[in-house]
């Protein structure tokens, strides 16, 4: 679920096919995002998944994958505060 969102934040931002999009790929080299575009993929990812993403987490950003592995784990603290707090 969280990669098929971050596919559609990446692709809306980037203007690439999302089914073409892998965990591989480095946003810059392999799909040719520029500063903008990275701020723009955080601010996205921000939004979607309602999480605000450190600049120094987003610096190490580099490959899709990361920022899928970074996103799994906010969600999973994000949702274990709820529930302590709950």
């Amino acid at each position: 679920m969280e990669f098929d969102k971050l596919k559609a934040v990446i692709a809306g931002v980037l203007s690439v096919d999302p089914n073409e999009i892998t965990e591989e790929e480095t946003f810059v080299e392999d799909l040719g995002a520029d500063s903008l575009d990275l701020f723009q993929i955080v601010a996205g990812i921000e939004e979607v998944f309602g999480l605000k993403v450190p600049p120094e987490e987003a610096e190490k950003m580099t490959k899709v994958g990361e920022a899928l592995q970074w996103i799994k784990h906010a969600v999973t603290e994000k949702e274990q505060a709820e529930h302590d707090n709950a």
